[in-house]
């Protein structure tokens, strides 16, 4: 509803009650305006829409593909998306990650964890419900500022300033988007995936991302000993989130369906059957084993499946695992993919060992063979040295190319020495265009950075800690960070505004009037920070 019909509604509904005199219709509507979403729910319904008509645009262009980058704090979320507006005008096509190796590593009350599912998980569902709070704190923020700038409008008499701003504040758009929600292997059975689906889903998650690995076992996907489940496992947890997204009455909720198969080289179970060809019987064909030609080369305590019309005995590590055939990596994420696709999952994840388009869109070729509208979300991970293989892969195709590359040592192409040569520009490029190429060769919808202000925060802060307990003293935070925050327009610099100290002195006027204590007069130091 646009702000005059709010203060209109709100004047006939206070007249209506005498003793609420003393609210100005006007403060009723300016809260209302800065509060426009009041529960969770109300955010994954409005998130869900948003996600759902950026993956029918990307069906149509590739080149609308969309993005987003991993956060552990409220905070950091917030930022994103008021830097995202400041810069870009809009947040379409923006959205935020919540990694789990994040919640692992930072939010745990044990201190420091592996990407291992032994965190909380509370936190997750906690983490969104946080970083919703300070996006709705963003569009609080930034309409305060309209509606001080509408107040002076009118106490000067500019009517074509004050009609101006109020079609901002009518048009404004929030800081809310979509969150691809990271709920790891489901922490327990599908029983728990479909408790902690809610949970997290009222916090406002309209994305859920799941992985096919065992629960108690996990991994992060960029380390060894990832261990997969049989797909009928897989879709049962799949099945619990869709029903969590019903329940609540987000109908349109999306599911990412993760493999982590091409690292993954074991199972924990041999997967049930019911006939040749189903998926159980598909499974188990890549596990590895010896041909069993008698009763004799049968040990006690071995297990002996039927594989390809013939009895095999799997090979079962001391950890009681079964392993799966070597270089059988990529067929498992294909027939991954197709599965969960064909069984409630919206989108993809296909974790890789490196950022390689060729790679990616051989895998989704495959699956667009059988799904022809597949699309990925797919992890821009620090977990890559991306420097190193994108210098790597244009050496190599150099070399198939015949082109001179004596000049350069393969081995060693992540040293500085190879900045500013034809090989380090090149390899950039390609590292800008990475993400443009990979939504128009291999099918990706959605590109993340998982852990990006993991690795912003420590190096900002070891550039501060090195100047200020160094020779720099209070320089290295004055040059460092407070100068370089008021020359490029940076609104933390005015941090008491940011963290609502002057939505608080706008709340206190509203409810005691002239009686009200406020923080914002001549003496507060934030005003040093006024026209600069």
């Amino acid at each position: 509803m646009p702000y005059a019909s709010e203060v209109d509604a709100l004047t006939s509904l206070i007249k209506q009650n005498p003793t609420w005199s003393a609210i100005k219709p006007e403060h009723a509507a300016r809260m209302r305006a800065q509060n426009k979403f009041k529960t969770g729910l109300d955010i994954a319904r409005y998130t869900a829409k948003i996600m759902r008509e950026d993956m029918a645009n990307y069906d149509k262009d590739s080149s609308r593909y969309t993005q987003s980058l991993g956060c552990w704090h409220g905070f950091i979320g917030q930022q994103k998306l008021i830097s995202i507006k400041k810069h870009f005008g809009s947040t379409k096509r923006r959205y935020l990650y919540l990694s789990g190796w994040m919640v692992a590593a930072l939010r745990s009350e044990f201190g420091p964890l592996p990407d291992q599912s032994m965190h909380e998980k509370t936190a997750v569902s906690g983490l969104i419900e946080e970083l919703y709070t300070f996006l709705r704190q963003a569009d609080a923020w930034e309409l305060n500022h309209l509606f001080r700038d509408l107040e002076e409008a009118r106490k000067a008499g500019d009517g074509a300033r004050a009609r101006d701003i109020e079609a901002q504040i009518d048009n404004h758009e929030t800081h809310i988007v979509p969150i691809i929600a990271d709920i790891d292997a489901g922490f327990g059975n599908a029983e728990a995936t479909y408790l902690l689906a809610k949970q997290m889903i009222e916090a406002g998650a309209c994305c859920i991302q799941i992985e096919n690995q065992v629960s108690d076992e996990k991994q992060c996907g960029h380390q060894d000993g990832k261990v997969t489940v049989p797909h009928a496992d897989f879709l049962a947890k799949i099945n619990a989130v869709r029903l969590a997204f019903l329940e609540l009455g987000v109908d349109d909720g999306v599911i990412v369906a993760r493999t982590d198969s091409l690292g993954a080289g074991l199972t924990k179970q041999i997967a049930v059957t019911q006939e040749p060809g189903d998926l159980g019987d598909q499974y188990n064909s890549f596990i590895d084993g010896d041909v069993i030609e008698s009763a004799d080369d049968i040990a006690n305590g071995d297990v002996v499946i039927k594989q390809n019309g013939r009895l095999v005995k799997p090979r079962r590590l001391a950890s009681g695992l079964f392993q799966f055939k070597e270089g059988s990596g990529e067929d498992r994420v294909v027939m991954d993919c197709i599965a969960s696709l064909q069984h409630g999952a919206d989108l993809l994840w296909i974790e890789t060992e490196k950022p390689h388009v060729g790679q990616i869109a051989a895998m989704v070729n495959r699956i667009r063979a059988v799904v022809p509208n597949a699309k990925l979300v797919y992890n821009n991970s620090p977990s890559f040295n991306w420097t190193l293989n994108f210098r790597q892969q244009v050496f190599d195709a150099w070399a198939a190319e015949g082109r001179d590359v004596s000049g350069y040592d393969r081995n060693r192409l992540m040293s500085a020495d190879y900045d500013n040569t034809d090989l380090g520009r090149q390899a950039d490029e390609w590292t800008a265009n990475f993400q443009r190429d990979a939504a128009r060769e291999a099918g990706i919808f959605h590109h993340l950075i998982t852990l990006p202000t993991y690795h912003t925060t420590a190096l900002s802060t070891d550039n501060l800690a090195k100047g200020y307990f160094g020779d720099e003293g209070m320089l290295a935070y004055v040059a460092g960070v407070q100068r370089k925050e008021i020359r490029q327009g940076i609104a933390t610099v005015k941090h008491q505004d940011m963290a609502g100290s002057n939505i608080g002195d706008d709340h206190k006027e509203f409810f005691a009037g002239e009686a009200a204590l406020k923080a914002g007069g001549k003496d507060n130091t934030m005003g040093q920070f006024d026209n600069i």
